[in-house]
C-alpha cells in the first residue's frame, strides 16, 4: 500500500488550503494509484497545530511523530500558502528539523496557494527547490491555486491530477 501524507503549513489549523490539499491528495491517489487500498491521504499534518513546539530547543513528541511520519512516508503533498513571496516560516522551521536527504525516501507533491497566479510561480519553485534538496523525487507539475480557487478548486484539482499523475506513477516506480 502506498502511504500517503499531506503536509500543510497554513498558517491557521484547520484552514480552506488543509481542505484543498486533502482533496488533491485524494484526488492524485485516484488518479495514479492501482492499489485498491490507497485512496487517499493516510495522515494529515497540520503544522498549525504544532505551533510554538516547532521552535523548541528540543522536539516533544507531537513534533518528533510528525518529523518520522513525513520521514516515512511514500508520497508526500505539501501544500503552503505564499508568504512573502515563498513558502511559509512554518514550513521552513519544520523542515529544517530534517536530516539532510531526510526525504530521500519520498516522492514529494509541491502545491501552492497564492494570491496572483501571474506573480505565484516562484513559491512553486521555491518549494520545489527544498523539497528536492531534501532527496524527494519532486513530481511535476506541481500544483498551484489561487486564492480566489481555493472556495471551489475541485475543477483546477482534477485538471492538475489528469497530468500529474503519470509523474506521479513514474515517481513511486523508480522509487519502489
Amino acid at each position: 500500500m502506498t502511504r500517503f501524507t499531506v503536509l500543510v503549513a497554513a498558517n491557521d489549523a484547520h484552514s480552506s488550503v488543509r481542505d484543498a490539499a486533502v482533496l488533491a491528495a485524494e484526488t492524485i491517489a485516484a488518479h495514479s494509484v492501482d492499489d485498491p487500498g490507497t485512496t487517499g491521504p493516510s495522515t494529515v499534518i497540520d503544522l498549525a497545530e504544532l505551533g510554538p513546539a516547532l521552535l523548541a530547543a528540543r522536539p516533544g513528541s507531537d513534533v518528533a511523530d510528525a518529523l518520522a511520519r513525513v520521514a516515512e512516508t511514500d508520497v508526500l503533498l505539501v501544500a503552503t500558502p505564499q508568504a512573502h513571496g515563498s513558502y511559509t516560516g512554518l514550513l521552513k522551521v519544520f523542515l529544517d528539523r530534517l536530516p539532510e536527504l531526510g526525504l530521500g525516501q519520498a516522492v514529494a507533491v509541491p502545491m501552492a496557494v497564492v494570491a496572483d497566479l501571474r506573480t505565484g510561480r516562484n513559491t512553486e519553485d521555491d518549494l520545489r527547490v527544498l523539497l528536492s534538496d531534501l532527496g524527494a523525487w519532486v513530481v511535476e507539475p506541481g500544483l498551484m491555486l489561487s486564492e480566489s480557487e481555493l472556495a471551489e478548486p475541485r475543477s483546477v484539482i482534477e485538471a492538475w491530477a489528469d497530468v500529474a499523475a503519470q509523474s506521479l506513477v513514474q515517481a513511486l516506480a523508480v522509487s519502489a
